[in-house]
């Protein structure tokens, strides 16, 4: 029998930051070019979430009856961990994949930009083929180039978006920031479960760089994050851009902590300091347009 642990677990809670952070920032966004509305971004906030609680909720049903997470290093999931019957949890990505559609309706009416529609299809078949279906696309290493795109430059940019009819340049440059702090994220995870992905097949951008590269790409694109938003906050605030820089402080540790020699279980600290650090970059972002 699942207990509440259990499912907080399969819904990853320390992934919430990256559905989260994109949303506030394109609100920023939104408040910089005049147009900002408390409802829209309220529902866009609510389909991020729900699409990430789906999609976490898919990768352990599929995951689990591939057998990947059999011997996994982090905490067992519902699926592969025998608490839950695959098929409800497979009920309940699809709940919450629903969810987030009828969410997502509500926004295009609202914004009247109903060609949205086709993006929020696209988002779901990404959500899904991530681990679903017969050829997923994380398992080839390409999960990360899709949680660049989808939770970074279509949340982000979709969420001033749908407010204000724009996608000026610094949001799309916004976008980058906020989803390579989200990769960053998914690779501390994949980096975390090398030895047993390799041993499954799920050929994870961590598994195919392999531990060292990968732990130096994780390093490498949270200082771009970095160095990407004091650029645009110095072009839009101008010296609350350089003020920025201070965010390098506190992620530091958790940097060389990842590129040392933490293993397996010892990496999970670091999930929750980097979601942590997720939504103080996306305050950071809202506070350079707010003073500008």
């Amino acid at each position: 029998m699942a207990t509440l642990h259990d499912w907080l677990e399969g819904a990853r809670v320390r992934t919430l930051p990256a559905a989260l952070a994109p949303v506030i920032i394109g609100a920023g966004l939104a408040f910089y070019d005049g147009g900002f509305s408390w409802v829209r971004t309220l529902l866009a906030g609510f389909v991020a979430l729900a699409f990430q609680v789906g999609v976490n909720f898919s990768n352990d049903y599929s995951d689990g009856i591939r057998g990947t997470d059999d011997h996994r290093q982090g905490p067992p999931r519902l699926t592969g961990g025998g608490k839950v019957s695959p098929r409800i949890v497979l009920m309940i990505a699809i709940g919450f994949f629903v969810g987030a559609c009828v969410g997502g309706l509500a926004l295009v009416a609202l914004s009247g930009q109903w060609w949205l529609i086709a993006l929020g299809l696209a988002a779901v078949a990404a959500a899904w083929f991530y681990t679903g279906g017969k050829h997923p696309y994380g398992y080839l290493g390409l999960g990360e180039i899709f949680v660049l795109v989808f939770f970074g430059w279509m949340a982000t940019v979709g969420t001033a978006y749908v407010q204000t009819g724009l996608a000026p340049w610094y949001a799309w440059a916004a976008g980058t920031g906020v989803g390579l702090i989200a990769c960053a994220l998914l690779m501390v995870n994949n980096i975390r479960d090398i030895p047993t992905d390799s041993e499954t097949g799920k050929r994870t951008l961590a598994v195919r760089l392999g531990d060292k590269r990968a732990r130096d790409l994780f390093a490498l694109t949270l200082v771009l994050a970095v160095l990407i938003q004091a650029s645009v906050l110095s072009v839009v605030g101008g010296w609350f851009g350089v003020v920025s820089l201070v965010l390098i402080i506190p992620i530091t540790p958790t940097i060389l902590e990842v590129r040392g020699h933490a293993r397996g279980r010892y990496l999970i600290p670091a999930l929750k300091r980097i979601g942590i650090f997720e939504l103080a970059y996306a305050v950071v972002f809202v506070l350079g347009f707010a003073l500008s």
